[in-house]
């Protein structure tokens, strides 16, 4: 696989307002329907040889064809959430390796853009980063300046490649947050953070999403491209955007700082998911209604997918249910 250079990094097209769609629930996927092993919850696994390489690109060629029926833009995210050097070493990837497989990463996520790409479905490619630890548990927290560091090994090395922005994913306390969006800064690299919350819409750490954009916003002088929210249920956090209540009137800019979302099938707690031997996929038809009421609250909502426990089932029905508003919406 050969990496193309970067094609969007200096203009995102998701910015423009047209409604790109992402993938579903990754790792979810592979375990419970396709029935493959993952230790360590890391996909990016699969990229050590033929037959893993093969699985993951048939995995993410079904949403960019979705995405094309529908004519709207698409957002491939790597599959390297857990390919950064903790989880690396209990893999046995060193850093040689690892970099490798990061780099391998985008190089798929290109090849399939040169595949799948048209007019009206411009795909843009997404360096993806994970927690360095527990998604669900905001513990052994690292100082900004660590977190800097640490991640950017991995921001170094998307800086050099095809990808055209980088993606922090179930960010569960603010330093580390901040932390990546300076490593992006550092690499002049376009980041997104997203962070996730409990069934009470806070982060684990305990603090409130809108302070939790605020702050890293006031440490980056805004340099995030946008935020979102994954890898939680619908339920567990649309209460926070009720513009008439006190939190959202002390600062209604921060909600619309939020573009995407990437909730779960079940409305279980990160810890009930947790103990889970069995798939929660939820009702794709529901979640998508619970996507199209978040759309009237979050009104520059523009990337959709799912995370743990959503397929292509969950993205196809949140595709249709906001596909046309959201033309409406640009066309005002």
């Amino acid at each position: 696989m050969n990496t193309q250079p970067a094609k969007y990094r200096k203009i995102l097209p998701q910015m423009s307002g047209k409604l790109f769609a992402t993938d579903g629930g990754l790792e979810t996927t592979l375990i419970f329907h396709d029935g493959i092993d993952l230790p360590a919850f890391a996909a990016f696994d699969l990229l050590k040889d033929a037959e893993g390489t093969a699985r993951l690109r048939q995995y993410y060629v079904r949403y960019a064809e979705l995405a094309k029926r529908h004519q709207l833009g698409m957002i491939l995210e790597a599959p390297t959430w857990r390919a950064n050097r903790d989880w690396g070493q209990k893999l046995g990837y060193d850093r040689v390796a690892l970099a490798q497989v990061n780099r391998d990463a985008i190089a798929l996520m290109a090849e399939i853009r040169a595949g799948c790409e048209s007019a009206t479905t411009p795909i843009v490619i997404s360096g993806n980063f994970g927690p360095r630890g527990d998604g669900y548990v905001a513990e052994k927290k690292m100082s900004v300046s660590d977190a800097a560091d640490y991640h950017g090994e991995q921001m170094q090395i998307f800086a050099q490649t095809a990808a055209d922005m980088t993606a922090a994913f179930t960010m569960n306390y603010v330093e580390e947050a901040i932390g990546i969006a300076q490593a992006a800064i550092a690499e002049k690299m376009p980041v997104v953070i997203s962070f996730t919350v409990e069934t009470d819409g806070r982060l684990p750490s305990g603090q409130h999403l809108r302070d939790a954009i605020i702050e890293t916003d006031d440490a980056t002088g805004m340099y995030p491209v946008y935020y979102m929210i994954n890898c939680a249920h619908p339920t567990h956090f649309h209460h926070l955007f009720d513009r008439n209540s006190g939190h959202a009137q002390e600062h209604n800019g921060w909600i619309d700082r939020i573009r995407g979302l990437r909730a779960n099938a079940s409305c279980k707690s990160h810890a009930e998911l947790d103990e889970s031997t069995e798939l929660d996929a939820g009702n794709p038809q529901e979640l998508s209604r619970q996507y199209r009421e978040l759309q009237t609250q979050l009104r520059r909502l523009s990337v959709i997918g799912g995370c743990c426990g959503t397929d292509h089932r969950h993205v196809e029905a949140i595709c249709q249910a906001l596909r046309a508003t959201n033309d409406a919406r640009i066309a005002v």
